[in-house]
């Protein structure tokens, strides 16, 4: 008899959440929102498994030690940026402080992959 895990969208938010809360919360430290968010995202790209839980979890907690949260949403808000169309868009590819907080982003997440993946 194979026993087939099924996990619902609202049960892994819900363990991330208490996964990923329980640090002691600094300054600069990332918002469980985020962390959980990031989590998900994560996850329903590399699976939906407790071992993707537990390598998701791994990577946001190394990223949050390399890059501050403010360092974190300023690269997402320029990679978001980035995927629109239009003239103005290019500014969020192509600028100086774009490139720089999406090279500070890719490199905390190198680090990442490569301790946690």
């Amino acid at each position: 008899m194979t026993v087939t895990a099924r996990f619902s969208l609202a049960g892994i938010c819900l363990a991330a959440s208490l996964c990923l809360g329980t640090s002691v919360r600094a300054a600069d430290d990332y918002p469980t929102s985020a962390l959980a968010d990031y989590v998900l995202g994560c996850m329903q790209s590399n699976g939906q498994t407790q071992e993707m839980l537990q390598r998701c979890s791994c990577s946001i907690d190394v990223i949050r030690t390399i890059i501050t949260y403010d360092q974190y949403v300023s690269a997402e808000t320029f990679r978001r940026m980035a995927l629109t169309t239009g003239e103005a868009s290019g500014l969020f590819r192509e600028s100086a402080p774009a490139r720089t907080a999406g090279a500070d982003l890719r490199r905390a997440q190198a680090e990442a992959d490569v301790r946690c993946f």
